[in-house]
C-alpha cells in the first residue's frame, strides 16, 4: 500500500527539523518563515523488531520493512485559503495525503523567531485549523449548489443522501469544526462523505515540539494542546525535534539507547511517530518469511485474507485459493517453519479469514 503522510505547521515550528530525523532525504532548516518552499519527499521505514527476530531464525537474504511516505509541506500563515503566503501550494499538498502530522511549537525560545510574536500552540492549531475548515466549506457550498436542485425538486435519492451529508458538513464547518467531527449513521453516508476528500477529514496526528527538558513529560503549553483537542478525533505526541535530531547523528544503536535512557524515554520520539501514523490510519502488518527475505507488508485492520494477498500481486486476490498461517510468536517459540507444523501450529484459512497483525503468510493461488 503507498502511502503518504503530510508534516504540517505555521513557519519556524520544527517541521523540517522533524522531517529530517525522519527520512533520508534531508529538507533545509533554518531560522526564517517559508525556508521551505516546495513539498519534500523522503520515505520512512516502520520500525519491527519482529524481523530482525525472524531474520535470526531463517538468515534471509534481506530484510524489508514497510515503509510510508512523508511530505515537508511549506509552512501556512492566515489566509492561506485565499491564497495567502503559500497557501495554494500548501492545500493541494494537503489533498494528496492519508494523514496529517500538525507540528505545534510548543518550547520558547527567544533566538528562534515566532510568525506571530509569541508562543501559543493552540491559536496557532486554530490558525491552519480555520484556514482548512474555510476551504472546505467553500467546497461544500459549491457541491451544494450542484445537487440541491435534484435533491428536493427531482426526486434523486442519491443526490438526497448526498445533500444531507453535505447539509452536516456545512453546519459543522460554519461552526468551527472540523470534518471528523462529524459522524453519520450509514455506510453509505460514511463512503460518500470519503468521496468529497474534504482537508479537514484527514486524520491528524498532533505533534508537540518541545524543549529536551520536556520531552518526557511535556510542558504547560502541552497541556493546553491536549485540554483543545479532546473533543476531537486525534491523537497527540510529545517530541523534541532537535533531541531527535541529536539521536540522529548517533552511530550505534547502543548510544542512541543510553541517549534515550538519560532523556528517560523508551524509545525515539521518531519510532513513536511513525507507529502513531499506523495506528491512526488503522494500519497493521503481516509478514512473508523465507530464505529470499523477511518482509513487512502493510494492510487495514480487519481485512480479509484475499485483500491482503493483493497487497503483494493483484493476481494473488484474483486467484486466491487459501492462505497457511504460522502466528508469530509460534514461530519464535519453535525456531522454524518445520517446526510449526510438525506441532500443527500452522492453520489453513479461506477468503473469509480476517488477517491478523504480525501473522505470516503464505498464499496459495491459481490464475
Amino acid at each position: 500500500m503507498a502511502l503518504k503522510a503530510g508534516i504540517v505547521g505555521l513557519p519556524n515550528v520544527g517541521k523540517s527539523t522533524l522531517f529530517n530525523c525522519l527520512s533520508s532525504a534531508k529538507a533545509q532548516a533554518a531560522n526564517f518563515p517559508f525556508c521551505t518552499i516546495d513539498a519534500q519527499m523522503g520515505q520512512i521505514t516502520v520500525p519491527d523488531e519482529r524481523l530482525n527476530k525472524l531474520a535470526e531464525l531463517i538468515h534471509p537474504d534481506r530484510i524489508v520493512p514497510a515503509t510510508c511516505d512523508i511530505v515537508d509541506i511549506a509552512g501556512l500563515v492566515k489566509g492561506a485559503s485565499k491564497g495567502e503566503g503559500l497557501g495554494n501550494q500548501f492545500l493541494g499538498n494537503i489533498r494528496e495525503t492519508d494523514a496529517i502530522i500538525h507540528v505545534l511549537r510548543c518550547f520558547d525560545n527567544d533566538n528562534i523567531v515566532h510568525v506571530d510574536g509569541s508562543v501559543n500552540p493552540v491559536r496557532d492549531k486554530e490558525i491552519i485549523d480555520l484556514e482548512l475548515q474555510f476551504k472546505d466549506l467553500e467546497t461544500v457550498e459549491n457541491r451544494i449548489k450542484r445537487v440541491e436542485k435534484q435533491a428536493r425538486v427531482g426526486g434523486d435519492k442519491q443526490a438526497k443522501l448526498e445533500y444531507d451529508v453535505l447539509m452536516k458538513f456545512k453546519a459543522a464547518l460554519e461552526a468551527g469544526k472540523s470534518a471528523r467531527t462529524v459522524e453519520f449513521d450509514t455506510e453509505d453516508e460514511v463512503q460518500i462523505a470519503k468521496n468529497l476528500f474534504l482537508l479537514t477529514s484527514k486524520p491528524v496526528l498532533y505533534v508537540c515540539n518541545v524543549d529536551d527538558t520536556s520531552a518526557a513529560n511535556g510542558n504547560k503549553h502541552v497541556d493546553a494542546v491536549r485540554e483543545a483537542i479532546k473533543d476531537e478525533n486525534a491523537e497527540l505526541l510529545i517530541i523534541s525535534a532537535q533531541t531527535e535530531a541529536d539521536i540522529a547523528e548517533l552511530e550505534s544503536y547502543e548510544e542512541k539507547q543510553m541517549f534515550l535512557e538519560d532523556m528517560g524515554l523508551k524509545e525515539s520520539g521518531c519510532d513513536r511517530l511513525i507507529k502513531a501514523i499506523y495506528s491512526l490510519l488503522n494500519l497493521q502488518t503481516y509478514i512473508t518469511a523465507g530464505v529470499m527475505e523477511v518482509r513487512a507488508w502493510t494492510f487495514r485492520k480487519g481485512w480479509k485474507a484475499p485483500q491482503c494477498a493483493g497487497v503483494i500481486h493483484t493476481d494473488f486476490e484474483k486467484g486466491f485459493i487459501r492462505a497457511e498461517v504460522i502466528k508469530y510468536d509460534d514461530y519464535i517459540n519453535y525456531g522454524s517453519e518445520t517446526a510449526v507444523k510438525e506441532a500443527g501450529k500452522m492453520s489453513v484459512e479461506g477468503k473469509e479469514y480476517i488477517v491478523q497483525d504480525g501473522d505470516i503468510m503464505h498464499f496459495r493461488f491459481n490464475v
